[in-house]
């Protein structure tokens, strides 16, 4: 944890230090002015942590203050420096060509600040627009048609809580579950100050039942804390489980997410381990908070359902997550003929943002042939 902190200051710490530079090389600033908009990116380089230590310490609404105030900052100063390297980079490569460099980077430098701008509000916007995607899987396993609804990443805290939950729980509602999934990082906060959240979920009617897995933030969070949530939620959770049932011959399964070795705190237990020793008559649904498939697993399930990636959230972090997961977003057929579905997620890490990458809740149709 240590490092990545170092690693994410450092490199965050970086982009306010660009940015500062391309914005005193653009605009002539008077020594107070940049004194004070020096010391306003150095608060909002630690912003993360001030939110976190603040809420830690009780000081609820400061640290949602600062939630608002220093992720949106992180969305435009992320979004800033993306566009800002990419037309230096053009500059750099065409320059023999500018017959006004100066000038040019003038332009350059204001545009980038508009498309941040721009895209930040547009962002925020999309991440407030839950789209239902829906998928239908066609089997001889099951005794009757089941739909299952899938949430992920929903990050329930300082920012994902009153209005915003509340969106995504009439989605939900409105899908008509007859099982209901949650795969990883319900929640991303201090999990005592939540419990009134959890009897939201009290009103999806989910005949067949509601089940969770953890995502990485239930360890950052406290995994005690988290569990308690969890459950208070009305999730039965599945940390190296199977659960069997009967009435529609479907077997759902879910393990740890590998985070939890960090901390000691992850039952560890291998995917094929959990899988193997399950009626393949059944159908096997299988949860798994990273869209990883398994060598081992494969041909185990029949379906897997994930999230972790949200599509990158803001782009071009989708570049990443698509370079890093053989499926980022949406259905793949595994070569085994089991099936792989990675849900975008319905909430937000960090910026409450989202930039082509929608936010989702999934309708899974499993129809009987």
């Amino acid at each position: 944890m240590i490092t990545f902190l170092l690693i994410f200051f450092s490199l965050y710490g970086g982009m306010h230090i660009y940015a500062f530079l391309k914005l005193r090389n653009t605009i002539p600033l008077p020594s107070g002015l940049s004194i004070i908009i020096a010391a306003f990116m150095l608060t909002m380089t630690f912003a993360p942590l001030i939110i976190r230590l603040s809420e830690r310490q009780g000081f609820e609404g400061f640290a949602v203050f600062m939630s608002w105030i220093g992720y949106l900052w992180m969305a435009i100063i992320f979004l800033f420096c993306s566009f800002s390297i990419t037309s230096d980079v053009v500059i750099l490569l065409f320059k023999r060509f500018i017959p006004s460099l100066k000038a040019i980077q003038s332009y350059a430098f204001y545009l980038c600040l508009l498309l941040s701008l721009s895209l930040t509000i547009y962002g925020y916007r999309e991440a407030l627009n839950i789209r239902t995607e829906r998928i239908e899987i066609r089997t001889e396993k099951i005794k009757r048609n089941i739909r299952i609804v899938q949430v992920s990443d929903l990050h329930i805290g300082l920012i994902i809580r009153g209005e915003r939950l509340k969106r995504i729980i009439d989605k939900v509602r409105e899908a008509r579950p007859d099982i209901l999934v949650s795969t990883g990082d319900l929640v991303d906060g201090q999990i005592d100050r939540l419990e009134d959240m959890a009897g939201i979920f009290k009103d999806i009617n989910s005949p067949y039942g509601s089940f969770a897995i953890t995502g990485n933030h239930e360890f950052y969070a406290g995994l005690k804390e988290a569990l308690l949530f969890t459950e208070a939620a009305g999730f039965i959770l599945l940390r190296g489980d199977a659960l069997y049932l009967p009435e529609l011959n479907l077997t759902i399964a879910g393990v740890d997410d590998p985070a939890g070795k960090r901390y000691g705190l992850s039952r560890d237990i291998p995917d094929e381990r959990v899988l193997a020793g399950l009626d393949p008559k059944s159908f096997i649904l299988f949860l798994k908070h990273r869209p990883l498939v398994s060598k081992h697993a494969r041909g185990l399930f029949d379906l897997q359902l994930s999230g972790h990636t949200h599509k990158g959230q803001i782009f071009p972090f989708g570049i990443l997550t698509r370079i890093y997961y053989p499926r980022d977003s949406g259905c793949l057929k595994d070569i085994n003929g089991c099936y792989l579905y990675v849900s975008r997620g319905a909430g937000t890490w960090g910026p409450p943002v989202r930039v082509l990458a929608p936010p989702e809740i999934t309708v899974i149709d499993l129809v009987k042939q």
